[in-house]
């Protein structure tokens, strides 16, 4: 079963499916030290890697197991990152929400805006009941961002990542549909 992946606006952010014209802005996202300090994988060193990540997203889409999407400023175009749901388990009416910022779009409340329009129609048209999250325990902004967005802090994986050589625990985090409090005009989405 396919899973179409949307089109979400916003009041400031169009959400999309990614083109191979993403591939180059996408790798300097992803190669970030600074940026992917907090992920559980390195800094791609490799462009492939960015075309490789685009045909996952087609292939999440064909699949039916979630849905990626690049997100750009309404105002002019610019690329702000990514926001996506994976591992949707269409019986259990769940699924896992990430997102990648570009740094100058940090403290905007970019990654808040398009993780709310994901999660409506996350919400609405998908019919979840859960949606999970995971941030790292030193990555504070990104906790608060899914408290923003009504998700509960459930526990800590101690340990659960080692990258480069580095140790370190990831909050889990749970939003359920009877907790999620949509917004008005924070995302409208088309397929």
């Amino acid at each position: 079963m396919t899973l179409a992946t949307p089109i979400l606006h916003t009041d400031r952010l169009r959400l999309r499916p990614f083109t191979e014209a993403d591939a180059d802005r996408l790798f300097a996202l992803h190669s970030s030290t600074r940026i992917m300090r907090y992920w559980d994988s390195a800094p791609w060193s490799d462009r492939a890697r960015a075309d490789r990540f685009i045909a996952i997203c087609g292939q999440l889409e064909q699949d039916g197991t979630g849905a990626r999407v690049a997100i750009d400023r309404a105002s002019d175009g610019a690329f702000v990152g990514w926001c996506g749901l994976t591992g949707w388990d269409e019986g259990n009416r769940s699924a896992s929400l990430g997102y990648v910022l570009d740094e100058p779009m940090w403290g905007h409340g970019y990654a808040t805006e398009a993780a709310h329009a994901v999660l409506r129609w996350a919400f609405d048209t998908l019919d979840l009941n859960r949606v999970q999250a995971e941030a790292d325990t030193r990555n504070a902004a990104s906790g608060r961002v899914l408290e923003k967005l009504g998700f509960v802090r459930e526990g800590t994986l101690r340990e659960d990542c080692v990258v480069n050589g580095e140790v370190s625990d990831s909050w889990v985090f749970g939003l359920l549909r009877r907790e999620w409090r949509p917004q008005e005009g924070a995302g409208r989405g088309e397929l």
